[in-house]
């Protein structure tokens, strides 16, 4: 998979969690709404690393611990996006600064 085909598939299901709320009445998420949703996934995140080194129990501890990384990439896609963001160029961009600096 592309990484515009990961884009379009955020979107896609930032439609569908956009039509959930309307159809609920529901107030919509706000690009604020979603940043502090992000920051709860890092925090979930970062108990399941520390379960991974052995400081915590979870059962399906792998399992869990992909979703929420997925999650995390979920977020930041349609953060990027709703920020507009090329988030693809930008990494690219930010990938090669760092390895011109580490070569140095």
């Amino acid at each position: 998979m592309e990484f515009q085909d990961l884009i379009k598939r955020a979107r896609e299901i930032k439609e569908v969690n956009a039509k959930l709320s309307e159809k609920e009445k529901a107030k919509p998420f706000t690009t604020n709404e979603r940043a502090q949703g992000f920051v709860g996934d890092v925090g979930e995140l970062m108990k399941l690393i520390s379960a991974k080194n052995g400081y915590r129990n979870y059962e399906n501890l792998d399992e869990k611990l992909a979703h929420e990384l997925s999650d995390c990439l979920w977020s930041i896609l349609v953060l990027a996006d709703d920020l507009g963001v090329d988030l693809e160029k930008s990494f690219l961009e930010t990938m090669n600064k760092i390895e011109s600096r580490l070569n140095k």
